[in-house]
């Protein structure tokens, strides 16, 4: 046996080591109480550190890696576990304590609420309504889904549309739908967790795209296949309810880099726009409420509150050692380093990349064709 529970793991009452074999800045960020660090691709430089004499337990982001380890340890007389499912399981853990003391103190969500209309009302509350008049994104009548992945954008976008309801308009109706495209237990639980503990009732429904993009062969990355395969079962569940808008969670530095990988991967100015009318179902338009605030106050607002949300519950990358499950290593990574390092030179660098699209005359849109496929100068990602 080399794979345990966290549960066996605190059972055993004997003297243990428990080692984090993540990269340093992802240990830095959140570990198991008491464990060290040891990256998996140094663990053999290691080796004398590693005791025989007591139990070892390794965590790693799910537990691919650590039960290669603990097969390997086992087999030279170690007594290595890995522990099942990694720092997932142990961020849900993290979470279900959180749940608990809400159902016993019921003050996290409404310390969550005053937060978002008080101390991040500049950063954060402004920056969203003005987003919602600026680009007319409501009008009376509408019904608009708000499409929740788990992660910190959408959770705090669905926040957000519930205080524009409370102190604000409420001449619209709001659906929080949550789709399952076959996410792994432990970021599926993870989500209905924090659901219930920001009070968020949400609309759960679930399909196979995960399996059918896994099942494709398509060659490369699967990501394109799956974004446009999400997106079109969002489109109709949003319909199927009666809603003719579905509100999604980018953020200005989504696109701001949209922009630059747009034209340094994709040779075409790209971008997302604050809202787009589908052409595939009538009489349904995207909105992105979340396009002026900035990515940093949406950290801060998930740090100030002690939240913990999904970073990336991709199948194709959940048990990647290189990324983590995380945009580590992606090309949106790059650029998001290559903005930053600009940004620090010149702060005006990120404000002039946002307006360079919207100085474009969006009414002039230029069509091509080339190799008898039609092409837009400017187009939505």
């Amino acid at each position: 046996m080399h794979i345990v529970t966290f549960e066996q793991m605190e059972n055993d009452i004997r003297d243990k080591l428990v080692v984090d074999i993540r990269k340093a800045e992802e240990y830095d960020k959140e570990t198991y109480p008491g464990a060290v660090n040891i990256y998996w691709e140094d663990w053999y430089d290691h080796i004398d550190e590693i005791p025989k004499d007591k139990p070892v337990y390794l965590i790693c982001y799910s537990d691919i890696r650590a039960s290669e380890i603990a097969v390997n340890m086992q087999a030279e007389g170690y007594e290595v576990y890995a522990l099942e499912n990694g720092i997932q399981t142990y961020r849900r853990m993290k979470l279900a304590d959180m749940v608990e003391r809400m159902d016993r103190e019921d003050t996290t969500y409404k310390d969550v609420e005053r937060s978002i209309v008080k101390k991040f009302r500049k950063d954060i509350w402004r920056p969203y309504t003005r987003a919602i008049n600026e680009y007319e994104m409501l009008q009376d009548g509408d019904k608009v889904a708000v499409c929740i992945s788990g992660g910190k954008d959408s959770m705090l976008m669905a926040k957000l549309f519930q205080e524009l309801e409370r102190h604000g308009r409420k001449n619209f109706e709001v659906v929080f739908l949550v789709m399952n495209p076959g996410y792994n237990e432990v970021n599926y639980q993870t989500i209905l967790d924090n659901a219930k503990l920001l009070h968020v009732p949400i609309t759960v429904f679930e399909n196979d795209i995960f399996d059918v993009v896994a099942g494709d062969d398509i060659g490369g990355s699967p990501c394109y296949l799956c974004a446009r395969m999400r997106r079109g079962y969002l489109y109709s569940k949003a319909k199927e309810l009666g809603c003719n808008k579905i509100a999604l969670g980018h953020h200005y530095d989504d696109v701001i880099e949209t922009i630059v990988m747009g034209m340094l991967y994709g040779g075409q100015v790209q971008t997302m726009m604050p809202k787009l009318h589908s052409t595939n179902f009538e009489g349904m338009e995207l909105i992105r409420p979340l396009y002026l605030v900035r990515e940093e106050a949406i950290k801060h607002w998930r740090d100030y509150n002690h939240l913990h949300f999904i970073q990336c519950a991709c199948r194709f990358t959940e048990s990647c050692a290189s990324c983590g499950g995380t945009e580590k290593g992606s090309k949106r990574a790059e650029i998001k380093e290559l903005i930053a390092e600009l940004a620090a030179k010149d702060p005006i660098i990120e404000k002039n990349i946002f307006r360079s699209v919207e100085n474009v005359n969006l009414s002039t849109v230029i069509a091509y064709k080339k190799d008898g496929i039609k092409h837009h100068f400017l187009d939505d990602y």
